[in-house]
């Protein structure tokens, strides 16, 4: 067969598909491509020096809000996420109940105007050679959308050695933001049955499983007992996930569904379970004390110190689940559907970095990667550099491997999936968000060892339902309609694009005047 003649256009893109051994393209073969791996070539800026090339692993608070802020006109910027979009997550939980549409939290990231976008999992990382080995992800995204986190639990998390095509990308400046998992703690049918709420994806799955359940109740086939199970809505953690989401609901029904239902309401229960003494243990007591009686005066059951030992599928309801709860014995409560909000675990990158040794090639210490005894994370310093240790040094404990920790070099690590030596905060987005902007701004400036971060508390919110909240920070305390003002402003104010800023209160305006979508599609 005749070799293709390219181009400029296509000799330019050729050019920048080349490694160290350049890859023949006469008759292209993806397969070999991807086996030998790709290198992408470092753009030259305008004044004719080579940009440096900043590998970006993530699309969330952390990895969009640094490629966000990171210079295009000093950086080569490269992002590698299995999601080509940021999600707003606070407002995650309204899509659910469909207060908001899908699309008015998200933000398209190849809208940043990126060097590069590759959609995939970082699946590995040769630090000696700055190499990143990086898995395709080519599933069929129309059809895994509506439940993305559950299948990248068992597909990342289960052991899986199924795995995409695989290739290469190498960086001169690597920025870990991977996020974290949902947490599930090891139980029994949470990973196959429990419903997650971290992507759209998730909130779609809900959304469609709380209108099934109720379309099923209203059938004059099902008996009391069943509808008594498909209108039992478990949310497990009583966090501001598990909470607002409990609200958003109670909201949908007492609005929408109590109309079109009005049969059903006798048979409803909404019930949140959490292991801990109280829920919402980072406000103080007269705020969360708050937020229970506005929950009891819903009707929103809140069970403190109830543990889940597992859920399985109910045998003699199609649809529904039993839960296994420690406190009450061998007795099984059924649900049609548990929504999981138990908190976060590193994912499998993290866990597969901190387990392996390396030399770097100034050195022949065998070395690896420093980690936080108490969440597993990666341990940074206060400048955001993700630090070494020598393996000999591993067993030992913390304060003795910080004494011997070093940074490892033109490596950096934001977000939930990090600690920081020496501080304690909290795994929200409000943390990934104002340490992606220090560290755009720090490379952008030049002065990243300079300049450390520091956390500025702009306090806490929850949304409590029926045009409710609860604030709280180191200047004031809110609760009731002025917090909600103050939640809705402040969320509306940090959407990220001008779009969002527009079509968020647009649907809230529609779904006021108009009440929420209720079809199933």
């Amino acid at each position: 067969m005749a070799t293709p003649q390219m181009g400029s256009a296509a000799k330019a893109g050729h050019r920048l598909l080349t490694r160290r051994t350049a890859i023949p393209l006469t008759g292209f073969d993806l397969q070999q491509c991807v086996s030998r791996g790709l290198r992408m070539a470092s753009t030259v800026s305008n004044d004719g020096r080579r940009k440096e090339r900043v590998v970006i692993l993530g699309s969330g608070w952390s990895g969009y809000g640094l490629a966000r802020s990171l210079d295009p006109n000093k950086y080569e910027r490269i992002m590698i996420s299995p999601r080509s979009y940021f999600v707003f997550t606070p407002l995650l939980a309204g899509t659910a109940v469909g207060t908001l549409e899908f699309r008015a939290v998200l933000e398209p990231v190849r809208r940043l105007g990126l060097d590069h976008y590759h959609q995939g999992w970082a699946d590995d990382i040769d630090f000696a050679r700055k190499v990143i080995r990086v898995e395709a992800n080519i599933s069929d995204m129309a059809d895994d959308l509506a439940s993305r986190t559950r299948l990248i639990l068992r597909h990342r998390l289960g052991g899986s050695t199924e795995k995409g095509p695989m290739f290469d990308v190498e960086y001169d400046k690597l920025i870990i933001a991977v996020g974290a998992y949902s947490q599930t703690f090891g139980i029994e049918g949470v990973r196959e049955h429990a419903n997650f709420l971290r992507d759209v994806g998730d909130a779609r799955k809900i959304r469609m499983k709380i209108l099934q359940n109720f379309e099923k109740a209203a059938l004059p086939i099902t008996t009391d007992e069943d509808r008594k199970k498909l209108l039992h809505f478990a949310v497990v953690g009583g966090g501001p996930t598990g909470i607002e989401f409990a609200a958003e609901l109670h909201d949908l029904i007492r609005d929408d569904l109590r109309k079109t239902y009005p049969d059903l309401m006798k048979f409803l229960c909404i019930t949140v379970y959490d292991v801990a003494p109280k829920v919402l243990p980072m406000f103080d007591k007269t705020l969360a004390d708050y937020a229970m009686e506005r929950f009891n005066r819903e009707g929103i059951q809140v069970k403190t110190q109830h543990h889940i030992l597992r859920i399985r599928p109910d045998e003699k309801t199609d649809g529904c689940f039993k839960l296994k709860i420690k406190e009450y014995g061998d007795e099984e409560i059924g649900a049609g559907i548990v929504v999981w909000s138990t908190g976060l675990m590193r994912g499998p990158l993290v866990q597969k970095l901190v387990g392996k040794t390396f030399k770097l090639p100034s050195s022949d210490t065998e070395m690896q990667l420093q980690k936080n005894p108490r969440t597993g994370g990666l341990v940074t310093d206060a400048n955001l550099r993700v630090h070494m240790i020598p393996h000999a040094a591993s067993s030992e404990s913390g304060p003795s491997q910080d004494q011997k920790s070093t940074p490892l070099p033109d490596v950096y690590g934001i977000g939930d999936c990090t600690m920081i030596s020496g501080m304690s905060l909290p795994a929200t987005a409000q943390v990934a968000s104002q340490q992606a902007t220090h560290l755009a701004k720090r490379l952008n400036k030049g002065d990243v060892e300079q300049t450390p971060f520091k956390f500025r508390n702009l306090g806490t919110m929850t949304y409590l339902g029926n045009w409710t909240a609860i604030h709280q920070s180191s200047a004031d305390e809110l609760k009731g309609w002025m917090a909600w003002v103050l939640w809705r402003t402040a969320y509306l104010t940090r959407s990220m694009s001008v779009r969002n800023k527009i079509t968020v209160p647009f649907y809230w305006a529609i779904s006021w005047i108009f009440g929420r979508d209720i079809s199933r599609f």
